[in-house]
């Protein structure tokens, strides 16, 4: 990331947040789907997924209080955090510096920045440069998260973090699965899926109700899918929306040919398919003519 990036988003001197917390008490908020991690053993697991290959840019999202911050600092590479957060960003501008200045000292790479993720022009901090993403992910939006992270799939060759289990393990699923879906089909295609851990509620402040997953993204070496990719994301999420039918009933709007659809593949639900399979069935579609 550019050094002229960097001052672009610096922050100003210390402040108190708007609900008059003294700086430094971070308080989790509920509409923010906010859960920090206490447990710092878990925290350097998820900095450790992270490869560095090729790459020294990583975007943490959802920082909190820093103790995956902490982690990721110890590592040479340049890190944005970026928090919705006012109180996490007023903690993480002052008091987390002065909490960790032996880590700091060794690496003081670190720009934060108050922004919603959703809807950052990511452009604006690295150009075309390649950059990680990882974080203890807000669970009201991290299906979101990762489908603007295939939106940006050629700037991401890695991509790790916390989120509540089902879903990690939705987007690792293999087919034959009743979790399997669209998550697990459009991140698969594009990379290679690991669920790393389970991680308990008790190591979070406040506690969430559901138990949580790590896990981690490696893009593949070639991401170009042998078909019309606009294509294929509309036919795998046109068949999961009926998941229940045969992707006969499931993609009847398509209008296919009568011809085509005596096709074996249209006898199967979406769950039976695998990415190579939506791949064929994608051109199958687009070389349909009615």
């Amino acid at each position: 990331m550019s050094k002229k990036n960097k001052k672009k988003f610096g922050n100003g001197k210390p402040k108190k947040a708007r609900n008059g917390h003294k700086e430094g008490e971070v308080k989790a908020k509920k509409h923010l789907g906010q859960h920090f991690l206490k447990d710092e053993n878990i925290a350097k697991q998820i900095a450790d997924t992270l490869s560095l290959n090729g790459y020294t840019n990583v975007l943490e999202i959802g920082p909190g209080m820093g103790v995956l911050t902490k982690y990721l600092l110890l590592k040479d590479l340049d890190l944005v955090a970026m928090d919705l957060d006012e109180e996490s960003i007023v903690y993480l501008n002052h008091s987390f510096r002065l909490e960790h200045p032996k880590v700091l000292e060794k690496n003081d790479r670190l720009n934060v920045i108050e922004a919603d993720f959703l809807k950052f022009d990511l452009k604006q901090l690295y150009g075309n440069e390649q950059f990680a993403i990882t974080g203890n992910f807000p669970y009201n939006i991290s299906s979101q998260i990762v489908f603007k992270m295939l939106e940006l799939r050629q700037q991401i060759p890695e991509f790790s973090g916390m989120f509540q289990k089902e879903v990690a393990q939705r987007i690792c699923e293999k087919p034959g699965s009743k979790t399997y879906g669209i998550l697990s089909v459009l991140v698969q295609a594009f990379y290679k899926a690991e669920y790393v851990f389970t991680v308990h509620p008790q190591v979070f402040d406040p506690p969430p109700k559901v138990q949580s997953g790590v896990l981690r993204l490696t893009r593949r070496a070639s991401i170009k899918l042998n078909c019309n990719e606009h294509l294929f994301f509309k036919v795998v999420k046109l068949a999961f929306n009926q998941r229940r039918k045969t992707i006969r009933n499931s993609l009847k709007t398509f209008d296919l040919s009568d011809n085509l659809k005596e096709d074996t593949i249209f006898d199967q639900r979406p769950e039976q398919l695998s990415v190579a399979d939506f791949i064929a069935l994608t051109q199958k579609i687009a070389n349909d003519s009615v």
